[in-house]
């Protein structure tokens, strides 16, 4: 869909939409419009149970005395109470509204309210923002979908007094939405389309941006003792990879030290030996999240010129139960030298970062790592599909993607870390295991990744609940959500990029 910005006034046709305030108080646009049409603004607020609060939609069709084809009044509940994330919001509720109402053109008049702490024009920018965020949809495997299915908005504009700035603001954001769709994609497409060859193929293309791309293959791995990584992949006939992605935004940094995002990128897991039920097997395809979110981060990073230096690794493999699938009971040897006794096949992902985590603490000596992974069902039973969840060894690092992520609308919630957990997966044959009991799966999967990072500030999101949404959400429609690509670039924007 086309996003542009015009000056604050109203179109002749199409569909438009205005804000109102909680209490039924129109913006100057609005107050127009409903002159423009004899009070049919007014008339709508009277006759149903719309008031203008926030997220309140009320839709009036073919307005007489005017050539609209509808109009829409949007609650945006208290002025002072919308921010960035209420902002996109609206965008993305506009978007919802106008894709199947038959319009291809639109418009929102983005006013200043009474009250609003928003500059018009950023305000203006999210919104616009949110809109094209709900845009997403993966549909290219739909060969016969009928044209009354498909979206019929092709542009919206966005009013404000100020488009330039307005859209200056934009700029960025776009960027970081260009980031969310392809992970989005990456995240949507079967297995038999992405598979670790494939992904990494896909890390490759980052290099017209600007990123340094490296891809290691299975010789290579195995040359410098990725035991742990391999062995999840010697069952399947798509051979692993290792895909190392380097953006150099801030060359001339005091700290050379680059910050580091690690994702787990299996790109499909069946459990291996230890076989998941079938039922819902299909949704495996998104196991590689972790390293799709790592993947559209650094588009992101990229793409908006980010004034830092980062490195995205993702740790590609299949999971895959042939005659040669590593064995419950297998001891794997990790290149960090410590060795883990595989327990069940199917808790693979923390096998993968723990080479994966190693590497990039080595190579890197980075300033942080954050270790994106669609981990554990643990973590879903824990939290539910709302937050994902936190486990950190600095109190800094967690403390700041907490608030990233209240910022930004994709929350997290700090899980513990302790020795007690620790002791749940000691090994009787090996320096540990792969699994502990039944309780606290989240916890102990935590705590085995923990003994990979050394001293280096670290931490672990779990985002097995927040990856794939089964319903939509304002800006993020149902399907994949590309969790984590806005958090951890808010997180970098706020408190680590050079100004």
């Amino acid at each position: 869909m086309d996003i542009q910005f015009g000056d604050l006034k109203l179109p002749k046709k199409g569909a438009v939409a205005v804000l109102v305030a909680e209490g039924g108080k129109l913006s100057p646009s609005a107050l127009s419009l409903d002159k423009a049409t004899r009070g049919a603004l007014t008339r709508a607020l009277g006759l149903g149970r719309f008031k203008g609060k926030k997220s309140q939609v009320a839709e009036i069709v073919a307005p007489a005395r005017v050539d609209f084809d509808r109009i829409l009044l949007l609650g945006v509940g208290k002025p002072a109470e919308l921010d960035e994330t209420a902002a996109q919001a609206l965008g993305g509720t506009i978007q919802a509204q106008l894709a199947g109402s038959g319009s291809t053109e639109g418009a929102v008049a983005a006013d200043a309210l009474a009250g609003m702490k928003l500059e018009p024009a950023h305000f203006a920018a999210h919104l616009a923002y949110g809109a094209r965020l709900r845009s997403y949809r993966f549909d290219k495997y739909r060969t016969k979908e009928k044209p009354e299915d498909k979206p019929s908005l092709k542009r919206l504009r966005v009013l404000v007094a100020g488009h330039a700035k307005a859209r200056a603001a934009f700029e960025p954001l776009d960027r970081i939405a260009d980031g969310v769709f392809f992970t989005r994609d990456l995240v949507s497409e079967p297995a038999n389309v992405i598979y670790p060859e494939s992904l990494a193929a896909q890390a490759r293309t980052l290099a017209k941006l600007g990123v340094e791309v490296e891809v290691l293959d299975e010789k290579q791995m195995a040359k410098l003792g990725m035991g742990a990584l391999l062995g999840v992949g010697q069952g399947s006939a798509k051979p692993p990879r290792l895909a190392i992605m380097q953006w150099h935004g801030d060359p001339g940094a005091k700290d050379k030290r680059p910050l580091a995002f690690v994702g787990k990128g299996v790109t499909f897991d069946t459990g291996g030996i230890s076989i998941k039920p079938a039922a819902n097997m299909e949704d495996m395809k998104w196991d590689m999240g972790g390293a799709g979110v790592v993947m559209g981060l650094m588009k992101a990073l990229a793409g908006r010129k980010a004034k830092v230096n980062a490195v995205g690794i993702g740790g590609l493999v299949e999971n895959m139960p042939d005659g040669n699938a590593q064995r419950p009971g297998d001891i794997v040897t990790t290149l960090s030298g410590q060795t883990i006794e595989v327990i069940n096949t199917d808790a693979e992902g923390r096998l993968v970062l723990a080479d994966a985590l190693w590497y990039t603490q080595k190579r890197f000596k980075p300033r942080f790592m954050i270790d994106l992974a669609t981990l554990t069902g643990a973590i879903i039973v824990a939290l539910g599909m709302e937050y994902a969840g936190l486990f950190s060894n600095n109190d800094e690092l967690a403390e700041r993607l907490i608030a990233s992520g209240q910022s930004i609308g994709e929350k997290v919630w700090r899980m513990p870390l302790g020795e007690e957990y620790d002791k749940i997966i000691r090994s009787d044959a090996a320096d540990m295991k792969n699994v502990g009991d039944r309780w606290g799966g989240a916890i102990t999967a935590a705590q085995l990744l923990q003994r990979f990072v050394n001293d280096v500030p670290w931490a672990h999101l779990d985002i097995a609940g927040v990856t794939w949404s089964s319903k939509d959400k304002p800006t993020v429609p149902k399907g994949g959500t590309a969790f984590g690509v806005r958090l951890l670039d808010g997180l970098v924007a706020r408190y680590y990029e050079s100004k």
